[in-house]
């Protein structure tokens, strides 16, 4: 067997009120003039921050898939501001906004994620323009400092606590075939799931939960360690969809998961022995059913607003280079899957 697995260089901060020691920590790293990119549910965090730091600027409000002319408006703001780095709090947007704005740069970024979507530990970049969405890796972007803080999870509605879960639990199962899946990655993707299922459903259950808090972000925190593998199907087909439709990524994520790993399970055996245990499961696509079925994800495309000619466009655009990994789809399957998808089809 040959690998390569590559490190990259940041700090973690993990624990309750751990937000807290953000100004501390960027005082750590010589950094004193952050822009702040926050969606509007964190800006009392935002401010507060600036206020403690003395010095930055805020950009409160984020969208989805990073349009790209938001991006250059957020780029402008750091230059007029001549920032030293980026402060993103919230989920997966606010740290993609921060990322689309470090691509051209070169800001470190310090990221405090309210949900479960994994950004902050990677090097994907993803910006949407003209209804596609481009994306692309880039070890700079991946923030410096991390600080995850399970209080501020505990007032995420349940929709989006179950949408964010199951947006994790995708990059555990894909990671588990990745072509970058290492012996590390599989054991972060395996654990994340396991800490994912428990943590998710016991948020539900009781949402200021401490401990069920911790779980899940201690789950999601594996999941963005395990996609250092990549992504695969699953992944290439999230971004053609939310490109070309605007689809909320969490439950575009959540929707689609069943289908393609009900696809590519039969090709890939032992990363399906793995998510079955992880999962307490005898069948690991029942036991990826059974778990969003539990936290109430929606349960098909058409329930995002989809319908099976939009399937038909989406499989034209996305099958000139789906990955082959575990198995390549015809253009035929790829079209079957997502109609199925779109009907919510038994798996």
């Amino acid at each position: 067997m040959s690998v390569v697995h590559e490190t990259l260089e940041r700090r973690i901060v993990f624990g309750a009120g751990a937000i807290g020691e953000m100004p501390a920590e960027l005082a750590r790293l010589g950094l004193r003039r952050p822009l702040v990119i926050a969606g509007r549910s964190q800006a009392p965090y935002a401010e507060r921050l600036l206020a403690e730091v003395g010095a930055g600027d805020s950009v409160i409000g984020v969208r989805v898939h990073v349009p790209a002319d938001h991006a250059e408006a957020a780029r402008t703001r750091a230059s007029e501001l001549g920032a030293d780095c980026l402060v993103a709090i919230g989920g997966g947007s606010a740290v993609g906004l921060a990322k689309a704005v470090a691509l051209t740069g070169s800001l470190p970024i310090a990221a405090v994620p309210t949900t479960y979507a994994g950004s902050e530990l990677t090097t994907v970049w993803g910006i949407t323009d003209a209804g596609r969405k481009m994306t692309g890796k880039e070890p700079g972007i991946a923030p410096r400092l991390v600080v995850y803080d399970p209080e501020l999870t505990y007032d995420l509605p349940a929709a989006v606590t179950a949408a964010s879960g199951m947006n994790a639990v995708a990059h555990c199962v894909e990671a588990l075939w990745a072509a970058g899946a290492t012996p590390l990655t599989d054991i972060a993707a395996r654990e994340g799931l396991r800490l994912l299922a428990d943590g998710v459903r016991g948020s539900l259950r009781d949402p200021r939960d401490p401990d069920a808090r911790a779980t899940a972000l201690t789950g999601a925190w594996l999941a963005g360690e395990a996609f250092a593998a990549g992504g695969a199907l699953h992944h290439k087909l999230c971004h053609v969809l939310g490109g070309m439709f605007d689809l909320p990524h969490a439950e575009l994520h959540a929707a689609l998961l069943p289908y393609t790993a009900a696809f590519l399970l039969p090709a890939a055996p032992q990363a399906g022995r793995r998510i079955a245990a992880a999962l307490g499961a005898d069948d690991p696509a029942a036991g990826i059913v059974a778990l969003a079925r539990d936290v109430g994800t929606p349960r098909s495309l058409a329930a995002l607003g989809l319908t099976e000619d939009d399937a038909v466009r989406a499989a034209a655009v996305a099958a000139p280079d789906v990955p082959d990994i575990p198995l390549r789809p015809t253009p035929a399957e790829l079209e079957d899957l997502l109609r199925r998808a779109v009907r919510g089809a038994p798996v």
